[in-house]
């Protein structure tokens, strides 16, 4: 089947366009801001919200991108090779995806809450941050509202013959366009906000997935001494104590 001029754009151009936007940006924000290579954490203005939603946001997530490399890296042929039947791979993508996207909805609401309700924090956050947090929040709520219309309540849609083809296909410089244009919507949307976000990611807080504090556990100590004072030899000044060693943090 042939493609049409849209279905070019948005299932062939705009992927490309987003992935080299996704490392070009990468490769300059090293090299231009490495200052703000970081989450840019608000936890000393508020931390009750934060405490609770940004564990369930972040095991969520990764709950959820584990089941999209999966989903949508491994084609069905080798889960069935493994002994997984095509049904039991539904069953247990279709639960496993609902505790996972409860769990990051969730999260992602209290931290958009606190960002909304608490007004330092609100004042702090950055222009990257209005676009993010409402283009992620997009995305999520996307691919729920997918996952829950055409297998949870629906008659069931096996995304594995059209978005995971089309998505492999993209990686291997062989798009397949025409096998997008035949999913739904839902599923449709869910893919265009995810292309916009790889796009945006160099450029916001999300830049911190890449950076772990491994150089932290072989990280010299820091000594902290009080400044020399002008007491009497043997004497110890009222309040004074001794040096303290502590992991650089």
């Amino acid at each position: 089947m042939n493609a049409s001029g849209t279905d070019l754009l948005l299932w062939v151009a705009l992927p490309y366009i987003c992935l080299a936007v996704f490392v070009v940006g990468h490769v300059w924000r090293y090299r231009q801001d490495q200052f703000g290579w970081t989450s840019r954490t608000s936890q000393l203005l508020e931390h009750r919200w934060l405490r609770w939603g940004s564990p369930l946001f972040h095991l969520g997530a990764f709950m959820v991108i584990g089941g999209h490399v999966v989903g949508l890296a491994v084609p069905a042929s080798w889960t069935e090779a493994a002994g997984i039947s095509e049904h039991m791979y539904h069953t247990g993508a279709v639960w496993a995806g609902s505790v996972a996207g409860t769990a990051m909805v969730a999260g992602l609401g209290m931290l958009c809450a606190r960002r909304l309700l608490t007004r330092r924090i609100r004042l702090g956050t950055d222009r990257s941050d209005k676009i993010l947090f409402p283009l992620l929040s997009a995305a999520v709520l996307l691919g729920i509202s997918a996952t829950a219309t055409h297998n949870v309540f629906g008659g069931g849609y096996d995304y594995r013959e059209t978005v995971s083809v089309w998505f492999r296909g993209v990686f291997v410089l062989q798009p397949r366009p025409e096998a997008m244009s035949g999913a739904p919507l839902l599923f449709q949307l869910h893919a265009v906000t995810a292309c916009l976000l790889f796009a945006v990611w160099p450029f916001t807080r999300l830049v911190h997935v890449w950076s772990a504090p491994v150089g932290y556990l072989v990280r010299p100590y820091l000594v902290y001494r009080r400044r020399a004072t002008t007491t009497a030899p043997g004497t110890r000044r009222p309040g004074s104590r001794r040096p303290d060693t502590r992991r650089a943090a």
